[in-house]
């Protein structure tokens, strides 16, 4: 008996919403049109348009990650895909890993080190704290790991490493490779690849860049592809072979059939960062953030992590006492059309602070979806206390669309 195609099947049209809803989580965040347009075009992924594209690509790449000789590739898959590129090809089996986890992602990294084979050390930093470099050379000088994972800003706990370029110095004394996740912090606060001294840098397209998901870029130093190239063993995985890869990022050959309309898409994510600069961007990112802070913490609610270990690209809220998260969610969704995030344990929400999320508009409304929503749960929330305070510091720092 043949099998029949299915005839109750929904359009898209009857599927989502008649209003879009604004994508205020911690990824994926909204897009600008030009993106959008650029991600519906197909060209052949082997031509010289498509080679033009690639090395407008690593150069605007270079200039975002901050390295005059990083090796750019992109990856087509989500940060994770980039996160697990730069561990296959990074960690040896049985060399030593040590890595740095506070949070989902950094375990993750964690993880992909050893389904890769290798000998990992975690160094569990306490809830809400980010890493202390002595703590973190003790574990170097105890446990000798050729490679170090650690995540800048930690999305899933809302935990920033501040500390990064420190480590980073700890570890390249100690003769150790660095991997760094800045999938949340790339364009949306200082990173800066050669000065301080990373060997793998990945984000993905959905968060700080404002593009689409499901395409990534990574960047590696002098030193870790050199530490590829000597390589003599077989990977296990194909795809992220960063060696197969670089056939089609630098010597224009077939690796496998790129994601062309990612590519274009992230090209116009990428030249959108350089147009605005990277002192600008980061700049309008923090003032955004520490304005929605504000706002939240007017109106009478508490934030996840202390100053001086937050995350200002994705923020946590503690959940009020008699509140469930999840009917937050729903409400914010259902009556305002306004999306943000859950969380991986803790009891509390996040609220995105990304790229394009990161406008006037979208934080007026945002906060005021907010409030408004816990208030007619059953709280008692000085809204317009917390609509004041953003204003003001927004009018304060002159932040505008």
């Amino acid at each position: 008996m043949p099998i029949h195609a299915p005839t109750d099947l929904l359009s898209l049209d009857s599927i989502l919403p008649d209003e879009p809803l604004l994508m205020m989580g911690a990824g994926p965040v909204p897009i600008p049109a030009r993106v959008a347009a650029a991600n519906g075009i197909v060209i052949n992924h082997l031509g010289d348009t498509m080679a033009q594209i690639i090395e407008q690509v690593k150069q605007m790449s270079r200039y975002v990650f901050q390295t005059e000789t990083g090796h750019i590739l992109g990856v087509a898959g989500p940060g994770s895909a980039a996160m697990e590129m730069a561990i296959t090809n990074l960690v040896v089996p049985n060399s030593k890993v040590l890595s740095i986890c506070n949070g989902f992602f950094s375990r993750r990294l964690a993880e992909m080190a050893e389904r890769v084979e290798g000998d990992v050390e975690r160094l569990i930093v306490p809830e809400g704290e980010s890493a202390s470099p002595a703590l973190v050379e003790e574990h170097i000088i105890k446990h000798q790991p050729q490679v170090l994972t650690i995540v800048q800003g930690e999305t899933s706990s809302t935990v920033c490493n501040y500390a990064l370029a420190e480590i980073a110095a700890i570890a390249k004394k100690h003769h150790c490779l660095v991997i760094v996740d800045a999938v949340c912090t790339l364009s949306t606060m200082p990173f800066e690849m050669d000065n301080w001294g990373i060997d793998a840098v990945i984000t993905g397209g959905q968060k700080g860049l404002s593009c689409i998901p499901g395409v990534s870029l990574i960047g590696f130093s002098k030193q870790a592809w050199d530490h590829i190239q000597s390589r003599q063993d077989q990977l296990k995985h194909w795809c992220l072979d960063a060696k197969l890869a670089d056939q089609f990022w630098y010597k224009k050959s077939y690796h496998y059939t790129a994601p062309v309309s990612g590519i274009l898409a992230i090209h116009e994510a990428l030249r959108l960062v350089c147009n605005e600069t990277l002192e600008t961007r980061c700049d309008r990112h923090f003032r955004s953030s520490q304005a929605l802070q504000a706002g939240i913490e007017a109106m009478g609610l508490q934030l996840h992590v202390k100053p001086e270990s937050r995350l200002n690209s994705v923020v946590g809220i503690k959940v009020p006492q008699g509140l469930e998260a999840g009917d937050l969610l729903r409400t914010l969704s259902s009556r305002y059309r306004v999306e943000i995030s859950g969380a991986f344990g803790a009891n509390i929400v996040r609220i995105g602070q990304m790229g394009e999320q990161c406008r006037a508009h979208n934080l007026f409304r945002t906060l005021h979806a907010f409030g408004a929503s816990c208030n007619l749960l059953g709280q008692k929330l000085d809204l317009p206390a917390g609509m004041a305070a953003l204003e003001g510091i927004l009018d304060k720092h002159a932040v505008v669309d």
